[in-house]
């Protein structure tokens, strides 16, 4: 069986009679969440907030439409309408070398699939756009982007499409490169060439990537968007101390072994410090230049923590 992304019941806990309803609190199920939100799933860390599972690109939606008040998203989301956002310090998804959940899989080599069609998830904006630069400055490649769905349960239903290549993010990029994981058993063979996105754009730029950013609306009063910030710092500072227990929990929710959760989680990073920075300027300036994001700048909510 496929495994399914991880969700728990929200762990926040209605306001009290009088105060302001619940900030709305958007959360990826990916297992690359779990270090963010794991103390809070496990009532470790208190939160004053609603939680709302989706794919980044339903999370960009309801920030885009207002519906969420805080929420990680995809750093393309921020740049999109950075004026729209404020970002919550110290909170990000991001990895300086392989990333290993964003992953190109192909039946060819990168470079041979000029006017090739390459499936690319619908689920990630910033993932598109990154390997949009890599074919364009790396690859020197110009193939067919073909919009389509590349989560687990897709990838066993569909099985073969006609394209090409196919971009695979999340729990699923990590069930189709575990060798024992029957989604990887089914298809893993079908593609001899596999790209992992964060460790070509570091070999490109010398730079760390940032997938993902925390951001509250600018509408969100300030004093429950710090609130949130702070219970997200908290809670994560915990699951950095607790990447075992929370990679035994990742195993169960995706049927990829504990070692190899270990080491997806030992590649990642949940802090945005000054070279995570470097990597999310660099990232934007090339989407800036190429027409893809308005020229913007990077805005923060007031700090509450840092780096531990």
């Amino acid at each position: 069986m496929v495994g399914k992304p991880f969700r728990l019941p929200s762990a926040s806990s209605p306001p009290p009679s009088g105060r302001s309803p619940l900030v709305r609190l958007g959360r990826i199920p990916y297992i690359n969440c779990f270090p963010v939100y794991g103390a809070v799933d496990r009532g470790i860390v208190p939160l004053r907030a609603t939680l709302v599972d989706g794919v980044p690109t339903a999370l960009n939606r309801m920030m885009a439409q207002g519906t969420l008040d805080v929420s990680v998203v995809s750093a393309v989301e921020y740049a999109r309408d950075s004026e729209r956002y404020l970002l919550l310090p110290d909170l990000a998804i991001s990895c300086n070398g392989p990333v290993r959940s964003v992953m190109l899989f192909s039946h060819e080599p990168a470079e041979s699939l000029g006017g090739k069609r390459v499936l690319v998830s619908r689920s990630s904006m910033t993932s598109v756009h990154l390997l949009e630069l890599l074919f364009e400055h790396v690859w020197h490649a110009r193939p067919e982007f073909v919009p389509g769905d590349a989560e687990a349960d897709a990838l066993a239903r569909e099985g073969e499409t006609d394209v090409a290549a196919r971009l695979v993010i999340g729990d699923a990029a990590l069930m189709l490169q575990s060798a024992s994981h029957p989604l990887s058993i089914a298809h893993g063979a079908d593609y001899p060439y596999v790209y992992d996105l964060g460790e070509t754009w570091k070999e490109w730029t010398g730079l760390p990537f940032v997938f993902a950013v925390w951001v509250a609306q600018r509408s969100t009063a300030v004093g429950e968007a710090l609130g949130v910030h702070a219970s997200l710092i908290a809670s994560r500072d915990w699951g950095l101390q607790h990447l075992g227990e929370l990679s035994a929990q990742a195993a169960r929710s995706t049927g990829v072994p504990v070692a190899a959760c270990r080491h997806y989680f030992d590649g990642l990073d949940w802090r945005l410090g000054l070279a995570e920075l470097e990597g999310l300027t660099e990232f934007f300036r090339r989407l800036e230049l190429a027409g893809r994001v308005p020229r913007g700048k990077l805005a923060f909510l007031p700090a509450v923590g840092g780096r531990g």
